[in-house]
């Protein structure tokens, strides 16, 4: 699996973003629902259609999975940016020391665990992993246009 890439992947916030919001949660299993629901909400209150957050808050999900299972990381940091070009960028950034490449690896047909980057892939326009420069850790992002 090979990540889009898109200039300025993940490093650093959009050039001019209309609005972002930003949060921080421990890197723990139930933190990946408290990061549904506050992307879920989020997303309302900026009266996104609901086909966006619906991919979003999976999309959300799926990083935030795999920032607990993977990154060996305390902490994670979700942002979420509305860009002058009509996109919603996602960023999920750990502060683990683990590699900002995803492995590729594939998942067989009766593992219950292991599809999540190819559901982003899936999902996102575009999407890529880098170093944080917000955590230290990784970053991986995902891009998602808004057709309203």
């Amino acid at each position: 699996m090979t990540p889009h890439t898109t200039p300025s992947p993940g490093l650093l916030p959009p050039a001019h973003p209309d609005q972002e919001h930003w949060f921080d949660l421990p890197s723990l299993r139930i933190s990946v629902r408290t990061a549904r629901d506050t992307v879920r909400r989020q997303l309302r209150a900026w009266r996104l259609p609901g086909d966006v957050c619906t991919d979003a808050v999976l999309l959300v999900s799926e990083l935030a999975t795999n920032a607990v299972l993977h990154s060996q990381s305390n902490r994670m940091l979700c942002g979420l940016s509305l860009t002058t070009h009509k996109q919603l960028r996602i960023e999920m950034h750990d502060d683990g020391h683990t590699s900002a490449s995803p492995t590729g690896a594939r998942s067989g047909s009766q593992d219950e665990s292991g599809r999540g980057l190819l559901i982003v892939q899936q999902l996102a326009d575009s999407w890529g992993t880098a170093r944080s420069i917000r955590t230290g850790g990784n970053t991986v992002w995902a891009v998602l246009r808004i057709e309203l």
